[in-house]
């Protein structure tokens, strides 16, 4: 299941559907400890949270993602899009959010959770040709540092023109002094130096801050003997592992892996579901446009890839129930929609798309015909056709929604 920003099939494989591979794990979680390089030891950060310690870099990067300074507009920070009362991504339940010097014109696609990457890899395909891994929900940005970088720029979010007019409003603000004692006296009289370890600092930031990884959830209390699941919980936890039933597993793995570590719940791929056109979002207007994904992202290296077109990545299920809308093109606002339209896309297609003049009912309207093939169409729950039943009953979402509820962290055992 794909709920913000993949399944089973391989590249080829007769019927499309989508692309998976279990996530590389163990990536090395020391990454969390040690530094990245650029100057600064640990040392307690007047804005972390209590009884938090960060290290010189890490509390540079909370104070630039919690500044709005930084944008052409004065209004939008980093945390504008990720606050980590809402899982880190959006506070409302818009299909994208507004920037722009502005602050009116509107993104492309849902601002995606960005908890939980420590695990992530650059993009790669895998020896099976499935490809995993990458930041963004089409995995252009090769690390959280690359990613971190791309907002600043985007004419749409903080609506800089320049990396140059970043620094300079970073120069600027009340804690660059904190910055030049860290990278230099003369980091500023270098833009391109001074950017990428702006950068750096936001990545340090979201590695070594607890609250992107902190994997205090009743669930992983569960996990550690430490808290019991509710009747209700438990059937959730069952359905969402049963591969006749939810099948959640297949992309979203919630065992504990073979070193100890706590999962992930995301193995890192990508899919193409099939989701119904929201005309929330303004580049739909035009009836001829589409969101590809993973084939059109603008780094052009997989534009000859037609099988990849309609495929975003699988985000984690962690946290997801403070979100306020899901998938890439925000299409769902509760958490049971989102489960619901997974069990009944194909047994119930009339709830969720439009009908052509013929009475039939246009499905997967958000994809051009010719990638209607790379819809997962063959696995559990989507293995369906109207008139069957749903693989999940009602209550049964109900169940799954409850179980999804305990993947939120802050509980107390």
């Amino acid at each position: 299941m794909q709920f913000t920003e993949n399944a089973f099939a391989r590249p080829g494989r007769e019927g499309g559907g989508s692309l998976r591979v279990l996530a590389v794990a163990g990536f090395c979680l020391a990454v969390l400890l040690t530094g990245c390089g650029g100057g600064g030891g640990s040392s307690s950060v007047g804005n972390a949270g209590e009884g938090e310690t960060l290290s010189s870099v890490a509390g540079l990067g909370r104070k630039i993602f919690n500044d709005a300074s930084l944008s052409a507009s004065g209004l939008q920070s980093c945390a504008s899009c990720h606050e980590s009362a809402h899982g880190h991504a959006a506070p409302n339940d818009l299909a994208a959010q507004f920037g722009g010097p502005n602050m009116d014109l509107q993104g492309g696609r849902l601002s995606p959770g960005i908890g939980y990457l420590a695990a992530n890899t650059p993009f790669f395909f895998d020896a099976e040709g499935t490809p995993t891994g990458g930041f963004f929900w089409d995995g252009r940005a090769r690390s959280l540092q690359d990613q971190a970088g791309q907002p600043f720029l985007n004419p749409v979010e903080m609506a800089n023109t320049s990396k140059a007019e970043v620094i300079a409003r970073l120069a600027a603000t009340d804690y660059a002094g904190e910055f030049r004692l860290v990278f230099g006296d003369t980091v500023f009289s270098d833009v391109d130096g001074a950017y990428e370890r702006m950068t750096l600092a936001l990545q340090r930031y979201q590695l070594e801050a607890p609250e992107f990884n902190a994997f205090t959830s009743k669930y992983d209390y569960f996990l550690l003997g430490k808290a019991s699941l509710g009747v209700q919980e438990m059937r959730g936890l069952a359905l969402f592992n049963n591969p006749a039933k939810g099948n959640c597993l297949a992309c979203h793995p919630s065992a504990r892996g073979a070193d100890g570590s706590m999962p992930m719940f995301t193995d890192f791929t990508y899919d193409s579901l099939g989701l119904p056109r929201n005309h929330e979002l303004g580049q739909n207007s035009d009836p001829n446009y589409f969101d590809l994904g993973l084939c059109a992202r603008d780094t052009g290296d997989l534009l000859e890839r037609k099988d990849l077109c309609g495929l975003f990545k699988v985000p984690t299920l962690r946290n997801v129930a403070l979100r306020h809308a899901y998938f890439h093109n925000g299409k769902f606002k509760t958490l049971k929609d989102a489960v619901t339209f997974y069990v009944q896309r194909d047994t119930h297609p009339e709830k969720y798309y439009p009908r052509n003049a013929d009475g039939t009912v246009n499905k997967f309207d958000d994809l051009p015909a010719e990638y209607h093939r790379n819809v997962n169409t063959t696995e559990v729950p989507y293995d369906r056709k109207p008139g069957d039943a749903p693989a999940l009953s009602d209550d049964e979402v109900d169940d799954v929604v409850a179980f999804l509820k305990t993947l939120t962290d802050g509980y107390e055992p």
